[in-house]
């Protein structure tokens, strides 16, 4: 069900043309910036053993130790709650344990390694049981690509850009808006639903909708959002594979992630260099909180947190990415600053982020864990194609 900040790209584009059109411009950046309190990310722990704070004694003093107060200490500090990512300073953990591209070599998750064969751009990757999958480019559009445990070709999809697949990678979800030999998007859209062990693929096509984004395939359904028109606003639909049409949910508007816990985030307005989302629930669209300070990107496997970004998203990487207690009125946990080109959720406790320095500087992709802001390393600082998977 992972799906985050690249799908933001058609949902952002679209308000955008909207804006355009009445004389708004959205062509605005904001650059990645450290925080001002923020401090390197500290490498997640290794060991159990306790490190003497530095500058205070471990001696025991001999001088009789005055009778305690009954007055209750306040908590100690679990540290800051905002932390600015030094990639060459993060020591190096395990690899990702889901699936991610390194190279033309799909790696983790249950699956074994597994190179996409031929020269065309790979632009996402995931596991499918023992299948893995890939969308590669082709002429002016995209297709994907199954793959079996060797790297042979078993299947190929066209007109596919967005994959999302449950958590356990048992079942599978992806689509696409056609394109035209120009480039130019075609209305309507055909979303497909696979399961690795069962036979045969279930499909729906939707004529007239436009901007199809993929969110989610849980508790057996497939979320997408699309809008009725081009530059239009878009709305939820709930798909039950088999069934011959999807159910649009207009107490949903303008969706930017969906969850396991029967919540979704909303992109709830939009303006110059800012923006405001609220959390909903799904299908009723009932309001529980909102945040103007972050644009809700993704939400951790529970749905127990929020995953978050810069409050205006555009261009290469976003600045922040940030950590919402969903359950709690969407109170920050944790903010990491950095350059971030997706963020990802690993498990309910880590994020996983592919960083980097700046365009054509070597990336990684780091995990970071949410109760203590601590990162480390997931895969080396190298220059070369990195993904993460759906």
């Amino acid at each position: 069900m992972r799906r985050q900040n690249g799908r933001l790209a058609a949902l952002v584009a679209a308000v955008a043309v909207a804006a355009v059109a009445v004389g708004g411009a959205l062509a605005y950046r904001q650059d990645p910036q450290a925080n001002a309190e923020g401090v390197t990310a500290a490498p997640l722990p290794t060991s159990s053993s306790i490190t003497p704070t530095a500058g205070v004694s471990t001696t025991t003093s001999s001088t009789p130790k005055a009778t305690p107060s009954v007055t209750p200490s306040p908590r100690p500090s679990a540290g800051p709650v905002k932390t600015r990512i030094n990639l060459a300073l993060l020591t190096t953990g395990r690899a990702p344990q889901i699936a991610y591209l390194s190279g033309r070599t799909i790696r983790g998750g249950a699956g074994e390694d597994v190179t996409v064969p031929g020269t065309s751009d790979i632009q996402e990757v995931a596991r499918l049981g023992n299948s893995s999958l890939a969308v590669v480019s082709k002429g002016s559009g995209n297709e994907m690509l199954t793959l079996d445990s060797t790297g042979k070709i078993t299947a190929r999809t066209p007109d596919i850009t967005q994959i999302v697949t449950t958590e356990d990678d048992s079942a599978a979800a992806y689509g696409g808006n056609k394109l035209k030999d120009t480039g130019a998007e075609v209305a309507g859209a055909t979303v497909y639903a696979e399961q690795a062990q069962a036979q045969g693929i279930q499909k729906v096509t939707v004529p007239g909708i436009w901007n199809t984004t993929l969110h989610a395939y849980v508790d057996g359904k497939v979320y997408f959002s699309a809008s009725t028109t081009q530059a239009g606003p878009s709305a939820l639909y709930e798909w039950t594979p088999g069934k011959s049409a999807p159910l649009m949910l207009n107490a949903v508007p303008n969706p930017l992630a969906v969850s396991s816990a029967g919540t979704a985030a909303s992109l709830t307005s939009l303006a110059d260099q800012a923006s405001c989302s609220t959390l909903l629930t799904v299908p009723k669209g009932k309001r529980l909180w909102r945040t103007c300070d972050y644009m809700i990107t993704g939400f951790t496997l529970d749905g127990a947190t929020a995953i978050a970004g810069s409050r205006y998203q555009d261009g290469y990487g976003d600045g922040i990415a940030a950590a919402l207690d969903a359950k709690n009125n969407g109170k920050l946990l944790h903010e990491w600053s950095g350059i971030f080109r997706k963020a990802v959720p690993e498990d309910d406790e880590h994020l996983l982020l592919l960083a980097d320095d700046g365009e054509g500087t070597p990336a990684a992709i780091v995990r970071c864990t949410i109760s203590t802001g601590a990162c480390e390393l997931a895969t080396p600082l190298a220059k070369g194609n990195l993904l993460i998977g759906a």
